[in-house]
């Protein structure tokens, strides 16, 4: 009995916390990051199809490429993360280097590469590619230490769940910025098929993500240390390249976090991305300015009561559970946004989205179940599809605590490779879909409805996101890290770190405390 109860103290006194600050500063990163999906894979097959002439298909089509170059680039970096522990620690070298890398080719592609003139196309394709590449490769240095960060951050189940939020809050301030920002320079400044709209909001978006990143380093500068890696510190065996699959294969809890992050993630790309709410909002409601930024903001404060529910349900039940009553209700929500566009009327304006006349407010039936609909399910979705990241950290937790090992940079890597390739695979998904109804350029908020966008929109909007989310469910159905087993896993962890700190090595800590 007394060998129990110093187990238990031991095991509580050397749990991981974070200070409130570092909660809400590090997960800013993601904000940082964010950023640049907005800036780069919202708008990057508009600016190559309508500004560089590269044709309606080869920058949807190149981004989900170039994945198969991230296949490779991705474990390298992430190996080298694994490997690092110099002067200024693990994680902020990459955050720096990457944001750094990010910044300056950006600013080449937006503001250089449409100065090539048109008889010298094929050295804008040249440019496009390449630059687009540099960036990937900067993305994931960035990236992957939000998910890879938080292992040193907290190892407490009960913070754990915070992160969600605050992540989701550093998320909107890099996405929810840019997404303010962007409408508001298309009014007056240029349209999305001019240069001069990506010239200013490429400055812009590169300062607020430089801030971020700025704050997420004071954020984790205290916790990026040794004696915070893993449960053999500084003293951690380093894992061969050639180790990291057979890794993965027993890891089935990452296997399916993949899939569930993958299909949150293809949700929130496709339903948010610009060519699908120009499509919606411009070409079948008639109304972009006036209903776009509106339903943003609309979606965003219905979220709010979402973000506390689902840390509350992670808390008391673990994130799994969190994850799949939310999705649940965003998988049920849009069945009803998915019936509302099946009764659209371009001749009724009852079947439309109204939200102000010139006599102020001019909402309809419609109106008002679509905001619900779609406030109460975004809100769901928006507050989930960030909930992979922390779980992340949860399977890194459990690979210690299977085999010993500590690799966060690998997992961070594997999962900003399915992040990477949802992401992209949204542009090329978009691409095609609206190349079926024979457009030759991506819509913007000026074109006008052509036959079939509205079966575009179905698709897009409702329908290949609802798969998604079925898809989640799926995967975190036999999901294994409940909430129950993380706290089993955070407290056989500690004991083996202080054993090993006694004097006992890896191996005969993880024999005396032994996984179940």
């Amino acid at each position: 009995m007394a060998e129990k109860q110093v187990e238990k103290q031991t095991a509580d006194s050397t749990v991981n916390r974070a200070k409130l600050y570092q909660l809400v500063l590090f997960p800013l990163n993601n904000g940082a990051t964010n950023v640049y999906y907005v800036l780069v894979l919202s708008y990057i097959a508009t600016f190559g199809s309508n500004v560089l002439a590269l044709g309606v298909m080869f920058a949807s089509i190149m981004v989900t490429a170039m994945r198969l170059c991230d296949a490779i680039t991705d474990p390298i970096i992430g190996a080298l993360m694994d490997r690092t522990n110099g002067k200024f620690g693990k994680f902020r070298p990459f955050m720096v280097i990457g944001n750094g890398i990010m910044a300056v080719s950006i600013l080449v592609l937006y503001l250089v590469t449409p100065m090539i003139p048109e008889s010298a196309l094929w050295l804008r394709y040249v440019a496009f590619v390449g630059l687009y590449f540099v960036w990937v490769i900067g993305y994931t240095f960035q990236t992957s230490c939000t998910r890879a960060g938080q292992t040193v951050l907290t190892s407490d189940p009960n913070q754990r769940p915070l992160f969600t939020i605050f992540n989701t809050v550093g998320s909107l301030l890099g996405m929810g910025a840019m997404q303010f920002m962007a409408p508001i320079i298309r009014a007056r400044v240029a349209d999305y098929s001019s240069a001069s709209f990506y010239r200013v909001l490429a400055p812009i978006g590169i300062l607020i993500s430089v801030v971020l990143t700025v704050l997420a380093i004071i954020g984790i500068w205290e916790k990026d240390q040794p004696k915070y890696f893993g449960i053999g510190g500084s003293s951690q065996q380093k894992v061969k390249i050639s180790e990291y699959l057979e890794i993965i294969r027993n890891n089935n809890p990452m296997q399916r976090l993949m899939v569930a992050g993958a299909g949150c993630k293809l949700a929130l790309s496709i339903a948010t991305n610009t060519t699908v709410l120009c499509m919606l909002y411009g070409c079948m409601m008639g109304n972009y300015d006036g209903l776009y930024l509106p339903m943003m903001v609309l979606g965003y404060v219905f979220s709010v009561p979402f973000f506390l529910l689902t840390v509350r349900t992670s808390q008391k039940k673990g994130q799994k559970a969190s994850l799949l009553r939310y999705v649940s209700v965003a998988l049920v929500c849009y069945v009803g946004v998915l019936t509302l566009l099946l009764l659209w009327s371009p001749e009724n304006p009852a079947r439309r989205l109204s939200l102000l006349g010139e006599n102020g407010l001019a909402l309809n039936l419609y109106t008002v179940l679509f905001i619900l609909f779609f406030g109460i399910g975004y809100g769901a979705y928006y507050a989930t599809a960030d909930m992979p990241i922390p779980m992340v950290a949860d399977c890194s937790d459990y690979e210690t605590y299977r085999s010993g090992k500590y690799i966060p940079g690998i997992m961070g890597t594997l999962f900003s490779l399915v992040d990477k390739l949802v992401s992209s695979l949204s542009a090329t998904v978009v691409g095609l879909a609206v190349s079926m109804i024979g457009l030759t350029n991506l819509p913007t908020a000026e074109t006008p409805y052509a036959p079939g966008m509205n079966k575009v929109v179905l698709l897009l909007f409702c329908i290949i996101p609802m798969i998604a989310w079925a898809a989640t469910l799926l995967a975190m159905k036999n999901y294994a890290l409940t909430g129950d087993k993380m706290k089993e896993i955070q407290k056989v962890n500690s004991l083996r770190k202080e054993a090993i700190s006694q004097g006992l090595s890896l191996e005969e800590a993880m024999r005396k405390y032994p996984s179940t």
